[in-house]
């Protein structure tokens, strides 16, 4: 299943929003980690170490399904993330099983 990027960064009340709707934004994910889907998340912190928002690396049906995840999301939805990209990716290191 091919890989994707979704990068969210944080609006102008990102910080103040963020904990109210981290719970729902687990939740929303939970099905996708328990599949094995996410390869890789976690939030991007500025240099004082506060999250600026947050990278996913997830495996999903097409570009369409994995704009439908982000763009699904509690932290999309409810304003946390201001922006939101996803970016087909492929996987290079380190090696993939085949």
């Amino acid at each position: 299943m091919p890989l994707y990027v979704w990068i969210g960064r944080d609006g102008e009340r990102g910080a103040e929003l963020r904990k109210q709707h981290r719970p729902a934004h687990i939740d929303n994910l939970a099905p996708l980690s328990k599949a094995g889907r996410i390869r890789f998340a976690g939030p991007l912190k500025q240099e004082d170490g506060s999250p600026c928002g947050s990278v996913i690396v997830f495996e999903a049906e097409n570009l369409e399904a994995a704009r439908e995840i982000a763009h699904g999301d509690p932290y999309t939805t409810s304003g946390v993330f201001g922006d939101v990209e996803v970016f087909e990716s492929l996987q290079v290191f380190p090696e993939a099983d085949e």
